[in-house]
């Protein structure tokens, strides 16, 4: 009997649920906010580490910052940014800005000063994902099933916990950790994207601050070296509106046309039309393609995937449609061009707000398995940065400390008392965060996502804290130019390095101070020092007329050596 009773009882349930009109079951206690110091806190936690007390990183953030600090210096136009003499490829944007932000902060290290504005840059991204997602979670379509006798979340505040579970959404996204805090055209890019949706998302309730943002971020597409996708969109966005059911976004077409058309022309004018696409173009490792996305988008993708499949019948509507538009053009990029992580990264933003729309469908089961492994995850690789560092500092355990000194030869480690006083504190925030989220009145939507974006935070400030040194050793190329410089005279008329890589030139430029030529080959130049790439088991090859000085390691390449030669 009580078998029959509870077949019936589930057959109810499943018959109601297929009559409501979408998945958001939603309470009124279920829409809490994330409180807004927490949220600031997260921010923080996030953005700024990094930004200080380090030199400009291989590969693409140094030679990014190198196009910038060719203009800032007067090495080179504003139209055609160079290093060494090559000219830069695309993106004039970015290397403006870090420029600009060079010639008006005079007063501040160039590379901080470069990295500045696009702290700023990542900050915006934040914000515009938190806008975008509370917009489209505002529509009629995406709001939550009424309750017979009340007690449902009430829009606004269920729009706000979508907002915070999208912004957490993208803070826990692995992909953007490093790619997010570089001085590169990509973070521009980002930016453009993020601007772009939130245009499309906000068009129903702010018209004219929605044209305003497309009107900006389809031409920043395209000077920040990305005019296909800024056109792509543009064409996207228009067949979005003009099947539309508000005639408020119905309007926005001509807008969305005329931002398509001054991309195009500021492309054009600019000679940064690059068909960065080909036709042939296609992913040659689906494994490693797969693998990428796998852990680049981890963890907004299984929610995406659970938000089309949950809202299946409504990929019509705005909350869905907005996002996988943004989503699926710079997808469709990374694989054309071979599975590019910066072309992956584009799709970062969208891939949030359309991962948040999952929260109110989520199982208690599916949340708690990401809260644990959220927890042991992070709290292990927490340990392991702890351990490193107590070996680094102390000598125990000795193993760590001589791991460190193989890979990184020549680094001596150093103690800086607000590093370690910040790493502590944000590791008993930590504590005090899995303590909060495993108890058991916690009801948010948002509640899911805390400790993945909790996580990423904390492992992102003790990185930028008890390992900066150490990874300002390995990853710039300031300790191989002052082993060159060591065995160079103190004032040389320049120095020829043919064929070398951008971030090495760019290095050679900035940080030795020295005047670099490496348009000419080794025979044509008229400079006394010369710089030549060779294997570290390969029996140094010394031209016809030069002599060899020395021969020069990055103390964390075990591959390549550089010689260094003089004129006879």
């Amino acid at each position: 009997m009580a078998a029959n009773v509870r077949h019936d009882r589930q057959k109810l349930n499943r018959r109601q649920r297929v009559n409501l009109p979408n998945p958001a079951i939603v309470t009124e206690r279920n829409a809490q906010r994330l409180p807004r110091l927490a949220l600031l806190l997260f921010c923080a936690a996030y953005v700024l580490p990094g930004l200080f007390g380090r030199d400009p990183w291989r590969n693409a953030d140094l030679t990014a910052f190198g196009f910038m600090a060719s203009i800032a210096q007067g090495h080179a136009g504003w139209l055609q940014p160079a290093i060494a003499g090559i000219p830069a490829e695309g993106g004039l944007l970015s290397y403006w800005i870090g420029a600009i932000a060079i010639k008006a902060l005079p007063f501040l290290e160039p590379a901080l000063a470069a990295r500045l504005p696009f702290g700023v840059a990542l900050t915006c991204v934040l914000i515009l994902v938190w806008y975008s997602s509370f917009h489209l979670a505002r529509t009629e379509a995406a709001q939550p099933v009424a309750f017979a006798f009340g007690g449902e979340a009430q829009g606004i505040d269920y729009a706000r916990a979508i907002a915070d579970g999208a912004l957490l959404a993208l803070i826990a996204s692995l992909g953007l950790l490093q790619l997010g805090h570089e001085t590169t055209p990509e973070l521009i890019q980002l930016l453009a994207c993020s601007l772009f949706v939130y245009g499309l998302a906000a068009a129903p309730y702010r018209a004219g601050k929605a044209k305003l943002a497309v009107m900006v971020a389809l031409p920043m597409l395209a000077a920040s070296g990305a005019p296909v996708v800024a056109l792509v969109f543009g064409a996207g966005g228009i067949l979005l509106c003009s099947r539309s059911s508000y005639d408020q976004v119905r309007k926005f077409v001509p807008w969305l046309l005329a931002a398509g058309l001054a991309s195009l022309a500021l492309a054009w004018g600019l000679h940064v039309w690059e068909w960065r696409v080909k036709l042939n173009s296609h992913v040659e490792d689906p494994l490693r393609f797969a693998g990428l996305l796998a852990w680049f988008c981890w963890p907004a993708w299984p929610l995406a995937l659970w938000t089309l499949w949950r809202w299946r019948r409504h990929w019509q509507h705005r909350h869905v449609s907005v996002p996988m538009l943004g989503l699926s053009v710079p997808l469709a990029t990374s694989a054309l061009m071979n599975g590019s992580d910066r072309a992956l990264l584009l799709s970062l933003p969208a891939l949030a707000v359309l991962a948040s729309f999952a929260l109110p469908t989520l199982k208690r089961s599916v949340a708690a398995a990401m809260d644990w492994f959220a927890v042991f995850f992070f709290s292990l690789l927490a340990l392991f940065v702890w351990v490193y560092y107590a070996s680094m500092q102390a000598g125990w355990p000795s193993q760590p400390l001589a791991n460190v000194r193989k890979l990184a030869q020549g680094y001596e480690p150093s103690f800086h008392p607000l590093a370690f006083g910040l790493a502590l504190l944000a590791s008993l925030a930590w504590l005090a965060l899995v303590r909060w989220r495993t108890a058991k009145h916690q009801h948010a939507l948002w509640k899911s996502l805390v400790l993945p974006a909790g996580g990423v935070a904390l492992l992102w400030l003790l990185m930028m804290s008890l390992w900066l040194p150490l990874l300002d050793y390995a990853r710039s190329n300031r300790p191989l130019v002052d082993r060159l410089r060591a065995q160079l005279p103190q004032q040389i008329d320049c120095l020829a390095a043919p064929q070398q890589a951008l971030p090495l030139l760019a290095a050679l430029e900035y940080q030795g101070g020295w005047r670099v030529d490496a348009k000419q080959t080794i025979q044509q130049t008229r400079c006394s020092y010369a710089v030549q790439l060779a294997e570290q088991d390969a029996a140094p090859e010394v031209p016809e007329g030069w002599s060899l000085i020395a021969s020069v390691r990055r103390p964390t390449d075990r591959q390549q050596r550089y010689l260094l030669l003089q004129r006879r």
